[in-house]
């Protein structure tokens, strides 16, 4: 197994809807997008937040774009007009997976 860092094959970005925090990973090259198919799972983005993302994450995968989103419920402590923390529209949510080190074959 390796390491490689997801800012190395990948952008991102993210956004609020209400408590749900919404991110959008994109293949920085084609060939890289069946990497982030196979390793960078829901699983694996909720473990990364921590207590950060108290509900479910899911998943979904547009092939036609080889990117993935992945929507994160209850992840904005209220939403932006209830939330204390200092990205209450988890536009920095990107910039914090990308930091990600995925384990690849």
């Amino acid at each position: 197994m390796k390491r490689i860092k997801l800012i190395d094959i990948a952008s991102a970005r993210s956004g609020d809807k209400n408590n749900v925090c919404n991110i959008g990973v994109m293949a920085r090259d084609p060939k890289d997008y069946p990497l982030l198919k196979k390793y960078l799972t829901a699983e694996l983005v909720k473990e990364h937040f921590g207590p950060l993302i108290k509900g479910a994450v899911d998943r979904y995968e547009w092939d036609a774009l080889e990117s993935i989103n992945f929507v994160c419920h209850e992840a904005l402590d209220g939403g932006a007009s209830r939330s204390m923390r200092m990205d209450t529209l988890g536009k920095n949510f990107s910039s914090h997976l990308l930091r990600l080190e995925l384990e690849v074959e």
